[in-house]
């Protein structure tokens, strides 16, 4: 009888141990196949980030390029701005002046000056030439 249970005991043996290799090696597939899928994924990933970098430069770039468009486009304007401001400017100074000569202060400093003088005005008179044979 001790012969029967020892059998049995090692036929039980037996069997977890077959049972037990039997779910080793499904494990080690099921491993083999979670290492492949995580390196598929870790190539994915590498690819995946290589794009966004790509990206994220093309961005930068164009970022760039919109930032000088954008400055060239303000200084345009400022130097169209100073042009407009001058000759708002001038114009302002030219009216100024027309306006202060147009004023009667404007008019009695200038009178003196655009009047003729009297002296000026009177006619000059013949004096006749008196000439040495002329005298007697």
């Amino acid at each position: 009888m001790a012969e029967s249970i020892n059998a049995a005991i090692i036929e039980r043996l037996e069997k977890v141990v077959s049972t037990l290799q039997e779910n080793s090696m499904k494990m080690g597939q099921l491993l083999a196949v979670h290492n492949e899928k995580l390196d598929k994924q870790d190539r994915i990933d590498a690819v995946l980030f290589e794009k966004v970098d790509s990206v994220h430069r093309e961005v930068n770039r164009r970022s760039d390029e919109i930032k000088k468009g954008c400055e060239r486009d303000i200084r345009k304007v400022d130097d169209r701005l100073r042009v407009m401001e001058k000759k708002m400017w001038t114009i302002f100074g030219a009216l100024s002046v027309l306006s202060f000569l147009v004023s009667p202060v404007g008019q009695k400093i200038l009178s003196p000056v655009f009047e003729p003088s009297q002296r000026q005005l009177t006619i000059p008179q013949n004096n006749p030439m008196i000439y040495p044979s002329d005298v007697s």
